[in-house]
């Protein structure tokens, strides 16, 4: 048996600086988005700023599907690092990875808010944000699914909730593959869709808890 087999602790660190480097990360992330809401200084938004703002919608679109994303994101990451008990080297590179992802996520929001009223370009637009999400969440569950394989959560963590953690990262990978397909004919309906995954993984653990209790519970 390997060493590493023997002794799970091997090579370990305590997981404060990689929770202070994630928060910041998200921080600046969503930040980012918030800048890129402008509205254009022209002869006719001088005359009509009503109507300059609304014009806008695409931009306003973007931030809220991706501001959602992000702090369904943040919220996952902060419940994986809840039940972790030590970080390895692995769990760091792939936890870098993760944040990669987020700071990337301000440009394809650009080009979803920039392009998708153009006839085509929404297509590639839409496709890149999509991708940009899947490949986000699939590596956050990566990092999830990895510190269970290297035992690296908390003994005391209650093994029904790291189950549901584990299960409530699934759907949405296979939510993102859909839409992706989707965004190919009909952009507009992907982003909306985008949206809708976001609030769901927004959904505290606690209260789906609750609901599959009640579900569950066998009627008199």
């Amino acid at each position: 048996m390997s060493e590493h087999a023997q002794d799970p602790r091997r090579r370990t660190r305590p997981i404060q600086r990689l929770e202070a480097l994630s928060d910041g990360v998200f921080a600046v992330a969503i930040t980012l988005l918030v800048l890129d809401l402008t509205v254009p200084a022209t002869a006719h938004s001088e005359r009509h700023l009503l109507a300059a703002i609304a014009d806008q919608w695409p931009g306003y679109l973007g931030y809220v599907v991706s501001f959602s994303t992000v702090g369904a994101l943040w919220l996952g990451h902060n419940a994986i690092t809840d039940y972790l008990d030590r970080a390895d080297t692995t769990i760091l590179r792939l936890n870098l990875l993760v944040l990669l992802l987020i700071s990337f996520l301000p440009f394809p929001t650009r080009l979803v808010a920039d392009y998708v009223t153009k006839s085509g370009a929404e297509r590639v637009a839409v496709t890149i944000y999509g991708l940009t999400l899947l490949i986000s969440v699939a590596v956050l569950s990566l990092l999830w699914r990895y510190a269970l394989h290297a035992q690296l959560i908390r003994p005391d963590a209650d093994d029904e909730e790291v189950s549901l953690l584990a299960k409530r990262l699934s759907p949405g990978l296979g939510g993102y593959l859909v839409l992706v397909v989707v965004g190919l004919f009909v952009p507009i309906v992907a982003v909306v869709g985008y949206f809708l995954i976001a609030l769901y993984l927004l959904i505290p653990l606690h209260l789906i808890r609750f609901v599959r209790a009640r579900l569950s519970r066998p009627r008199a």
